[in-house]
Parts: structure tokens; C-alpha cells; sequence
């Protein structure tokens, strides 16, 4: 039996759902080819402001246990002029490129979203749900369903590209903060982003290590909250799901699915199996659907929604 694993999300066509999450490799095109040469079915780029920015002091990142990581990166990057230069022809990209943009208001993200129009992304993921970045996120007010439908409708106003709106698993109400994305317009919702903030201290000097001090945590420890997070908001909203968080192997992938995701991103996985993580992922679906009689990754989503 052939087994097909390409997927629809929001227009756009994907040869498999794996999906590079925002944050993780995506800071130069060359990257980016890296990572779809080794099978992902679409990438994110690092998050995007309108000015540079340095981030939060070292250290950033830290692995706390075994399967729990915390980082706050404090969006470091070279801001909005230097990406549209390093991202300016993806017209030979051989999979979707989704430019990842974060902004402190709803007049910032909308700035953003009409100034990368020139720049070859085929859809863009706006973040509203970072929980360690003042003026950001969960710090700067985004996570209300006032705050999602306000900005994200000022971003719809400025692209025809497809939206997605990546939300924060902090947030009780979820499914009444994903259908204000979907009603402002929005075509997917990106679920979830890292949870917390966490900290971890060294004993020895008796601080705080992460140079914020807090962090938001990933790793696998994330996916059954993540996994509850599409679950509800599956529920919730008609537009489909890009469920993110602790998926490592094909087995969490066929899982997130199930809950509700019509793609899954894959960010802190790569440290666990490196950047293959994409094909391995992808064959072990594979694997999974051929043994359980299913002919397409497409007829298991939602699944864990029958009576």
C-alpha cells in the first residue's frame, strides 16, 4: 500500500506535515535549505521584529532534567531590514517558507506584515504567546481574546498570505482565544508555545541561571500539555492546527495529529535526534500508518475525537 503523507494547511500544499518551529535554525536561508534538504515539509524563520535586537544576557538556554528544557532568548535578531536582505529570493525554495513575526503592538505587527511583502514567504506566523520577554506576548497583553483579535485583524488587513497565530499554553480559555484569531481572520492556529516561565538555580552560587533568570520550557515534558492545548482548540475553531511541543518521534507526531493537528512543528526535537529528526519523523508515520491500515496521514487527524 502506498502511503501518502503530503498535507493541506491554509492553501498551502506540504509534502509532509513536519514543520520547523520558529526559533529553532531559522536565521539565515542557508539554514533553512539545510533543514528542507533533510525532509521537513515546511520551515519557520527566527522570529522577526522591526528593529534589532540583542536578546537577553547568556545563558539563554539549559536542560533542567532529561526531558525539560528552558530558554529565554529575549527574541535576538537583526531586525526587519536585515531579514528582508538575507530572505529576499526564496523564488527557488523548494518548500514553504513561513516568515515568523513578532511585534509590542497591534500597529507594530501590522508594520511588519505590510513591509515583508517583497520577501518570497509563503505564509506568516504571528507570535503572541512568549511568556519571558517584556513588551511581548504573554508580558505585553497578548494573550486575552481582545488582544489576539486586535492584532491579529491588523495584520489581516495588510497580507493576503495565509495567517497563522501562534498561541501560549498558559491561557485557561484557549479555545475562546483561538476563535478570536479565527474571527479576526486568521487561517491556522500554531499550538503551542513554550510554557511557564520556569527557573532553575545552581546550588552552588545560590542564583538563578538563565541570565533572565526565567524561562519558557520545552522538551518533551511540554507535549501532554500541548497535546491537551490542540485537543481543545480543535474543539473550538473550523481552521486547522499546527501542534508544537516535545515531538521527537513519529509516535508523538501521529499523537498531536490525532488531537487535532493538521501539521506538527518540531523545534527541541533536533537536539534529541539532530537534523534528520525531519525524515525519521516522517518514516516512522509512515510506518504507523502502513501497520494500522491507514492509506493517508490525513485520515488520522482529529481521530481522538470519535464518540
Amino acid at each position: 500500500m502506498s502511503i501518502k503523507l503530503d498535507v493541506e494547511l491554509a492553501g498551502l500544499r506540504l509534502r509532509n506535515p513536519t514543520i520547523l518551529a520558529s526559533g529553532i535554525l531559522g536565521i539565515s536561508k542557508k539554514i533553512l535549505e539545510r533543514v528542507a534538504k533533510s525532509g521537513a515539509g515546511a520551515v519557520t524563520t527566527k522570529s522577526i521584529t522591526v528593529k534589532p535586537r540583542g536578546g537577553h544576557n547568556n545563558p539563554i538556554f539549559i536542560q533542567s532534567t532529561k526531558e525539560t528544557f528552558l530558554n529565554a532568548v529575549g527574541y535576538s535578531n537583526p531586525g526587519l531590514k536585515a531579514a528582508k536582505k538575507e530572505f529576499e529570493d526564496l523564488s527557488d525554495f523548494p518548500i514553504p517558507v513561513i516568515g515568523s513575526l513578532v511585534g509590542e503592538d497591534a500597529e507594530e505587527f501590522a508594520y511588519l506584515a505590510e513591509n515583508i511583502k517583497e520577501i518570497g514567504f509563503k505564509a506568516i506566523e504571528i507570535v503572541l504567546s512568549c511568556p519571558h520577554t517584556p513588551g511581548y506576548g504573554l508580558l505585553g497583553g497578548h494573550g486575552t481574546p481582545e488582544a489576539t483579535k486586535e492584532i491579529t485583524s491588523a495584520v489581516r488587513k495588510k497580507t493576503k498570505l495565509p495567517l497563522f497565530v501562534k498561541l501560549s499554553p498558559n491561557v485557561m480559555n484557549l479555545g475562546e482565544v483561538a476563535k478570536a484569531a479565527e474571527k479576526a481572520g486568521a487561517d491556522a492556529i500554531t499550538a503551542v508555545n513554550t510554557l511557564g516561565p520556569g527557573m532553575v538555580i545552581d546550588v552552588e552560587t545560590a542564583k538563578p541561571i538563565l541570565g533572565f533568570k526565567v524561562g519558557g520550557l520545552s522538551g518533551p515534558a511540554l507535549k501532554p500539555i500541548a497535546m491537551r492545548c490542540v485537543y481543545d482548540i480543535y474543539k473550538a475553531v473550523k481552521i486547522p492546527i499546527i501542534g508544537v511541543g516535545g515531538i521527537i518521534t513519529g509516535k508523538d507526531a501521529v499523537e498531536m495529529m490525532m488531537a487535532g493537528a493538521s501539521a506538527v512543528g518540531i523545534g527541541t526535537g533536533v537536539y534529541y535526534r539532530g537534523m534528520n529528526i525531519f525524515k525519521e519523523v516522517c518514516d516512522e508515520i509512515e510506518e504507523f500508518l502502513e501497520s494500522h491500515g491507514y492509506s493517508n496521514v490525513k485520515k488520522i487527524i482529529g481521530l481522538a475525537h470519535r464518540d
